[in-house]
């Protein structure tokens, strides 16, 4: 019996609907808008973000986080004025529409930004009003995560709660809480979290990463984690496993930036099939574009590629994402039944 071509041919990545969970507001700039702002601004950028673009980085040691976070703050700094604002958010849907993302939860802390234009909540609403417009003009909702940083104090957190917890049904659909694993106390944030929870904004802390298993437990017990970003050292711990595998909590799995920060030395040791056969939700993420130099797309075609995901499984892929997002029962259906299309077209 001949087998039919759709099985030959392997079905085009960038037209499969999915959804985009992990993305964070200043790593989804593209490069050259950052050179643009900056050279606007009159701001010297270092070779990492011009001439040795992307950067070489590791995160292994807090050395290495240092490096890191330093380049994502320069990169921040260009960020200066509402046009610059605008730009950044049309075009981070303008890359998710061509790379087949029909919902974007865009990650931002208004607390680092906020000296530009302000405040926290002056901060906002522009990226709301951004955010509005963006899914206006590319078809791509657009929505936003709010992220507490965890080397703060957690009660800054409990403000970002609060604010965020205003915007609900305007824009905002989660709270986040991000930056180095290692510093501080993931429990010490509980209260900003059950803030959040009060408001009905979903739960979705980064954990399991930098730091083990560990972190990912304090997540779901200490926050109320509907996911976590990151997690893919769920894998060290068995139980972990079957307790991810039981539940509806998706982890939101940026396999490029694993090896980039090097959690993991190459994309093949990035455990993404052991969590997939694992019954696991997952959700892959480009987490920070800018800095690692890999979009969502790149993320699909290394599980294709590097993890032999098929299409059926690639399409669970982005069923997964859809399912384990913030949006409207509606624009669930509406996504769950084009990739069931894309999958038998």
């Amino acid at each position: 019996m001949a087998v039919p071509v759709s099985e030959l041919v392997p079905r085009p990545l960038a037209a499969l609907p999915k959804a985009h969970l992990h993305l964070h507001f200043t790593g989804s700039m593209r490069h050259q808008t950052v050179l643009e702002l900056a050279d606007e601004a009159g701001l010297h950028l270092p070779e990492q973000l011009t001439d040795q673009w992307p950067p070489q980085l590791s995160a292994a040691d807090e050395k290495g986080w240092f490096r890191f976070q330093r380049l994502y703050d320069i990169a921040r700094s260009v960020l200066r004025s509402e046009t610059g604002v605008r730009r950044l958010v049309l075009e981070a849907a303008q890359d998710d529409e061509s790379e087949g993302s029909r919902w974007l939860e865009i990650q931002v802390d208004p607390s680092g930004y906020a000296a530009h234009f302000g405040g926290i909540t002056p901060f906002t609403e522009l990226v709301l009003d951004a955010a509005a417009a963006a899914t206006r003009q590319t078809g791509v909702e657009v929505a936003v995560v709010m992220a507490a940083n965890r080397t703060r104090h957690p009660l800054d957190a409990r403000t970002l709660a609060r604010l965020a917890a205003q915007y609900v049904g305007r824009g905002v659909v989660g709270f986040g809480l991000s930056n180095d694993e290692r510093r501080g106390d993931t429990l010490a944030f509980a209260p900003a979290f059950a803030i959040a929870e009060r408001a009905g904004l979903l739960a979705a802390p980064h954990g399991g990463e930098l730091c083990g298993p560990q972190s990912v437990w304090a997540c779901l017990d200490g926050l109320g984690a509907g996911r976590v970003g990151h997690g893919v050292r769920s894998v060290e711990d068995p139980r972990l496993m079957s307790r991810l595998a039981e539940s509806d909590v998706t982890l939101e799995i940026c396999p490029a930036s694993n090896v980039s920060l090097g959690v993991y030395r190459q994309p093949g040791d990035v455990p993404l099939r052991e969590l997939f056969d694992a019954g696991i939700s997952v959700a892959l993420g480009a987490d920070d574009p800018l800095l690692f130099g890999s979009r969502l797309l790149d993320q699909y075609e290394s599980a294709r590629d590097v993890h032999g995901f098929t299409d059926h499984e690639l399409a669970e892929l982005a069923r997964m994402s859809v399912r384990g997002s913030a949006a409207p029962t509606d624009v669930r259906v509406r996504l769950l039944a084009e990739i069931d299309s894309w999958l038998t077209g």
